[in-house]
């Protein structure tokens, strides 16, 4: 991809960003994406950056990826949540054994991918592959995709554990079951996942120990260095970079909703005249630029080192794992100061403000947004214990 290629694409992000906010509300009470809204993502090319080349994509730099992912959450969460996910499945796809690349992308380049990584179902070892059954929940945007990546341990025949995968399957391989009904990213449509005992080939399955390796199948025919970045980087800042642009878009709502605001506790008081109004504002706006330069600064760095074909010190994504939570952390402090000094009318539904602060809650329930696992894998590197986890 060239630089130009990124700035096409995220100016035609920002050019979605206005219509985008005024269909939020109606996302939310569809509780998935319109297709409209997906069809005009795939029309910018943002599905498209972390794609390989060799499949039709950009192969974007990272920042590039987050900086559209963080504008589109800033108009709307559910919108930004799930373009971040549907938009990095194109890179974990192409981690893949090249078949299973063809599989997908052999007829249609511009087909959405879902998933559901924890480990709900189970995968048995066969002749030629797996077989795979379960439940999965909270698959972000599944409505939109033709295929899923799912998580599961694989056993042999023995009952006994041999490995943890992530399994690609095809939606006639698949049920959905719409159980989405919350009261945070209402929007997303994550639904369960259903498999009754289906075949899943060999080339289908990528084991999580090739990922925290950086060494995978899929490198035979993408040899660029966006695909030897660690899964357990790319992946967590894919939660974390909608969250900060939800906290964004509320601060965005937020000062163009005090600079208006009457105080009628306070005898009439203008919100743009109070001292402490300002001081909260300061805070958020610092909250919100810490987390998205540490994020930032973090993936650079790590990109720019494959870029060299340089070793990824593992110090440097323990750093990186320690950052997104903290930043996730961050925007939620910030997305928090700023609901509490927004007054009662904030409270209204259709008002932007309550719903970025329902929306950046819900996502900071994911389990990549656990700050002490994180900070706990930080600490041990730094006193020298040796840190067992893929996530990292």
């Amino acid at each position: 991809m060239t630089d130009q290629d990124g700035r096409g694409v995220l100016a035609g992000v920002r050019e979605l960003l206005p219509v985008l906010r005024e269909r939020a509300q109606e996302t939310e009470d569809a509780r998935r994406i319109p297709d409209e809204s997906i069809k005009a993502l795939q029309e910018t090319g943002f599905f498209k950056l972390l794609q390989p080349k060799t499949f039709g994509g950009y192969e974007a730099d990272p920042v590039t990826f987050y900086t559209a992912v963080k504008l589109l959450a800033s108009a709307c969460g559910s919108t930004g949540w799930v373009a971040s996910i549907l938009g990095v499945h194109p890179w974990h796809l192409g981690l893949f054994e090249p078949q299973a690349q063809q599989d997908v992308w052999g007829e249609d380049v511009d087909v959405c991918i879902s998933s559901s990584y924890a480990p709900m179902g189970k995968a048995t070892v066969t002749d030629g592959g797996y077989r795979l059954s379960g439940r999965w929940s909270f698959s972000s945007g599944c409505d939109h995709a033709t295929w899923v990546f799912l998580g599961a341990p694989a056993f042999d025949a023995e009952g006994k554990p041999v490995d943890f995968c992530t399994y690609l399957l095809p939606i006639g391989d698949y049920a959905i079951e719409d159980v989405w009904d919350t009261v945070g990213l209402r929007g997303t449509g994550s639904n369960d996942i259903i498999v009754d005992d289906a075949f899943i080939p060999a080339h289908r399955a990528l084991s999580f120990q090739a990922t925290s390796k950086c060494r995978t199948p899929g490198q035979k025919i993408n040899p660029g260095p966006l695909y030897k970045l660690p899964y357990g980087s790319v992946h967590p800042s894919t939660i974390t970079a909608p969250i900060i642009g939800m906290a964004q878009g509320a601060y965005e709502a937020h000062v163009e909703h005090q600079r208006t605001r009457v105080r009628a506790a306070y005898l009439g008081e203008q919100s743009k005249e109070d001292p402490f109004a300002k001081v909260r504002v300061a805070e958020a706006a610092s909250e919100i630029d810490a987390a998205w330069l540490q994020l930032t600064r973090n993936i650079d760095e790590l990109y720019q080192l494959a870029c060299r074909g340089e070793k990824l010190p593992f110090a440097t994504r323990l750093r990186v794992r320690r950052d997104q939570v903290r930043g996730t952390e961050r925007a939620i402090a910030a997305v928090d100061r700023l609901f509490e000094n927004s007054g009662g009318r904030a409270l209204k539904r259709g008002t932007p403000i309550q719903r970025f602060w329902r929306d950046a809650h819900a996502g900071r329930v994911h389990a990549a947004n656990d700050p002490e696992r994180a900070y706990i894998m930080y600490g041990n590197g730094e006193f020298g214990v040796p840190v067992e986890n893929a996530m990292v």
